[in-house]
């Protein structure tokens, strides 16, 4: 008996001796949806230094071919997210055409309010009322493309802040900043969603005005009920308990979606999964735990929420960098609904501490790519997606096909 049946053959038994139902495990992982960004595929870099790699996506046709090569290969990658100058297009149908040929959608819109040399004192925060006019027109123009590629969330992240204390007043800022989503939150139709992202800190580093989840929460809850919020795993401060944040987010109704990455110090835009492993299972243990309960909002959020990914692949290769960031997710899925609640629910009732802590760690240490791999072949892919992207060439033909770019100095086109 090989090692991946014995392995199998113990998430069977798992399963058996917990009253878990495997078909169904399996089910929940064919319905993952991880989102791919359309500027994971490009070239990236540190603050300074923009790195080359061959074949990296020039276009945005480029992008949408590549992301379509992650969805062949991991089957749960279906949408790729666009950023807007960067992926503008004069033929928005076209686009959408060329995305559904490619067996992909379009999927959230990220404005960029913070390239421009305008926003260099901010954007909806800005003292000059003429600059958070241009900011609300170009959130305003990115959900008419929304409208025309199907697209459902508008996701936001801004780069407000102040350097210096003094600079300019906290309570005046955040003012013009719920003003101004207000009347973005007030031109998205039924079905769409506005995802208000946070960040600790930087580019601004006396102040954000969106540090973190509470302060978007608050600004989610006073605009209004298409608002909700985005959590970036790398946009903490060190230590924060980030599976406490989403539980109570869900349990408010009101977490959105995330940005997955990981970190070690800053903003690292890491592989996810690749620092801290558990972490993304403590993550999705949350998430899972609040779909399959019965209270209400904490359902219905959970399954309303948007996964999608947003890293910097700077000495990677792009491709499989992304293959290996949906493969993480999934691992944590598989772990995540392997839980037995049932027993961790008694356990917690109870006060057993340690009890209720083997049983999630127990899941966790479960070696589920044998799952993994039998879920892939029930849907016609090859069992392992890393080893079907060597044996492609597709990294190798687009690098003769597109070439290697010059580079440039430093500049990362990804918040």
């Amino acid at each position: 008996m090989s090692g991946a049946q014995r392995s199998m053959d113990a998430i069977r038994a798992w399963c058996d001796e917990r009253g878990l139902n495997l078909e169904a495990i399996k089910t929940a992982l064919k319905r993952q949806h991880i989102e791919t960004p359309s500027w994971g595929y490009g070239d990236s870099g540190t603050r300074f230094r923009v790195f080359s790699w061959p074949g990296a996506a020039r276009t945005v046709e480029e992008k949408l071919a590549d992301a379509a090569m992650v969805h062949r290969l991991t089957g749960v990658a279906p949408s790729v997210a666009l950023h807007i100058p960067w992926d503008r297009v004069d033929d928005w149908d076209a686009l959408k055409q060329y995305a559904d040929e490619l067996g992909i959608r379009i999927g959230a819109i990220n404005p960029n309010v913070f390239q421009d040399e305008a926003y260099k004192f901010g954007s909806i925060c800005h003292p000059d009322a003429a600059v958070r006019r241009m900011a609300v027109e170009h959130m305003l123009e990115c959900i008419e493309i929304m409208q025309k590629t199907g697209s459902r969330d508008l996701s936001l992240w801004f780069a407000d802040g102040t350097n210096y204390a003094g600079q300019d007043s906290f309570r005046a800022r955040k003012q013009r900043m719920l003003e101004s989503l207000a009347e973005v939150h007030a031109a998205l139709p039924e079905g769409k969603r506005m995802l208000i992202e946070y960040k600790f800190f930087e580019p601004a580093f006396y102040h954000t005005d969106l540090a973190d989840w509470g302060l978007a929460y608050l600004a989610a809850t006073r605009v209004g009920e298409k608002a909700h919020v985005l959590v970036d795993t790398g946009h903490h401060a060190q230590g924060t308990n980030i599976e406490h944040i989403v539980a109570v987010l869900l349990d408010e109704g009101r977490l959105g979606g995330f940005h997955f990455n990981n970190r070690k110090y800053a903003d690292d835009d890491l592989i996810v999964g690749s620092v801290n492993p558990f972490e993304l299972f403590l993550i999705f243990h949350e998430l899972v735990s609040a779909e399959q309960d019965n209270d209400e909002p904490a359902r219905s959020c959970a399954q309303q929420v948007a996964y999608m990914i947003d890293q910097s692949h700077n000495i990677e290769p792009k491709i499989e960098a992304m293959v290996q960031s949906v493969i993480n997710c999934q691992t944590a899925l598989a772990k995540a609904l392997l839980v037995d609640r049932r027993t961790l629910t008694q356990k917690q009732a109870e006060c057993d501490v340690l009890g209720a802590h083997r049983e999630l760690t127990a899941a966790f240490e479960l070696d589920v790519r044998p799952l993994l791999a039998e879920v892939r072949e029930d849907m016609g892919l090859h069992p392992e997606p890393i080893q079907a992207l060597k044996e492609s060439g597709y990294e190798e033909k687009i690098a003769r096909e597109r070439g290697t770019s010059g580079g440039g100095s430093g500049g990362y086109p990804g918040a």
